[in-house]
């Protein structure tokens, strides 16, 4: 496999390789969007008992993909806009739902009633694969390098014999498309006891890959195994949709609880834990934050969002909460220190020196923006091959055809083109500003077409019914 770019970044509070339990909520805010859902249309009313799995809410913009009760509940609307709050938890009544399509033989039609298809990614875009097309092939990663978040190996390591089923689950949805399995360049004594459980399936095709950030994100996969768009789309998942797809076709039960990570500089003790979408933030925060401002950020740190006021419990695709110190005083006399505790892509400080290590970040890694000096870093590093250097000036002109043309769609936003800049340039926020705002233009173009035939037909049909 073909790969280029990528880079690490050496952070302290990684969480540890076990899995801790968590306490049980006495409530649950179950978020109504997440990265690539909203789940507009309700299917429960305040007061309803629902079970656990039951369709609380659908997306009608993704294949009416239902958002799965985590738990048994009573249904409350009113107490935190934008969730659905569940209240008096599980009882004898925490049966599973066993979703619509449970006996009729549709498989994938079971993955999208119990919650497993949530976990399908369009190689490429990263949207929600279509569940009545067939794919060109499937990328499977064990791989997580994304920095704090829940690693494919603390996943696998107590349920490694479901997630060879799940394996095996999955080639059943498929005809004779290849499946992909991703694993890390290493040979530690689990990655060699994963090998020799795969030994003599055949119907897998095993791929190695540097343990270099973003190398693991589908699109960097694809392109890297020779897939193209053009061939068809192409599925995508982790190990946690593979243990979801087991648990939806072996034991017909919905996928309700995922791994999630809770670390970072700012994390007291950090852990991978066993959580259900909706479990209160404020509960899973309590005992883990350090003293001072913190800034919680739902997923990694190059590429996460800052979660805001608004947000009670944790969404439908969280793999995992970052706690980073937030800088709200500027360091005296920083710009004369040598930097030998600081690393840089550019090999600048005296750390160059040192050996590597992992060092404590806070919220204020930017600093003061400058112009571009064209150093090539984020060329570099780049995964996918496009020059941000060179788009960042296009778009600076407001040339958005022409940054598009130059290969700005290909980004994948993983934040390391902003990381490594000397300048501290916002270049994954700009990318990303940037797309939508050629989508927006597209999307008024296709309408205004589309006005536009539309009032040439009505034109000639009122000319034809006077003739």
């Amino acid at each position: 496999m073909r790969l280029r770019g990528g880079y690490n970044v050496l952070l302290t509070g990684r969480p540890t390789g076990d899995i801790q339990p968590l306490p049980p909520p006495e409530v649950l805010y179950v978020p109504l969007d997440s990265e690539r859902f909203r789940f507009s249309e309700l299917c429960v009313a305040a007061g309803d008992r629902v079970a656990r799995g039951q369709p609380l809410a659908r997306d009608p913009g993704n294949h009416h993909l239902p958002l799965p009760a985590p738990r048994a509940g009573t249904v409350d609307l009113e107490s935190a806009p934008g969730h659905v709050t569940l209240t008096a938890l599980g009882g004898p009544d925490d049966e599973p739902y066993r979703g619509t399509s449970a006996a009729d033989g549709d498989r994938r039609r079971r993955l999208i009633d119990l919650g497993a298809w949530a976990f399908f990614h369009d190689a490429f875009t990263g949207a929600l694969p279509d569940p009545s097309a067939s794919p060109a092939a499937v990328i499977v990663s064990t791989l997580q390098l994304s920095s704090y978040q829940a690693r494919g190996d603390v996943q696998m390591r107590e349920r490694l014999p479901a997630f060879l089923r799940g394996l095996q689950q999955l080639q059943s949805l498929l005809e004779y498309q290849p499946i992909h399995l991703v694993l890390p360049d290493i040979h530690s004594g689990f990655a060699r006891q994963v090998r020799h459980a795969l030994r003599g399936q055949a119907f897998l095709t095993l791929e190695e890959v540097p343990l270099r950030y973003p190398l693991d994100h589908f699109a960097v996969l694809a392109r890297g195994l020779g897939l193209k768009a053009s061939a068809g789309t192409v599925w995508g998942l982790r190990v946690e949709g593979v243990l979801a797809v087991d648990r939806a076709l072996s034991e017909d039960a919905p996928a309700t609880d995922r791994v999630i990570s809770l670390a970072g500089p700012a994390a007291i003790s950090p852990a991978h834990v066993q959580a259900m979408p909706g479990y209160p933030i404020e509960l899973l925060s309590r005992s883990r934050l350090a003293a001072g401002g913190v800034r919680i950020v739902d997923g990694g740190m190059l590429s996460g969002r800052a979660l805001g006021p608004d947000r009670r419990g944790l969404d439908i695709e969280c793999t995992g909460l970052t706690m980073l110190p937030e800088q709200t005083d500027r360091e005296f006399l920083g710009f004369m220190r040598p930097g030998a505790r600081r690393r840089s892509y550019s090999r600048c400080f005296l750390s160059l020196l040192r050996p590597a290590a992992p060092e404590r970040r806070t919220t204020g890694v930017r600093g003061e923006g400058r112009p571009c000096i064209g150093c090539g870093y984020c060329e570099e590093v780049c995964p996918v091959g496009i020059m941000p250097h060179w788009i960042h000036k296009l778009l600076y002109q407001d040339e958005l055809e022409e940054a598009d043309a130059v290969g700005m769609g290909r980004c994948i936003a993983c934040g390391l083109c902003s990381f490594v800049c000397p300048s501290k340039l916002e270049l994954r926020e700009e990318f990303v500003d940037a797309r939508g705002r050629l989508a927006a233009e597209l999307a008024e173009a296709q309408r205004a077409e589309a006005q536009r035939v539309a009032a040439q037909r009505a034109e000639a049909e009122q000319a034809e019914g006077q003739a």
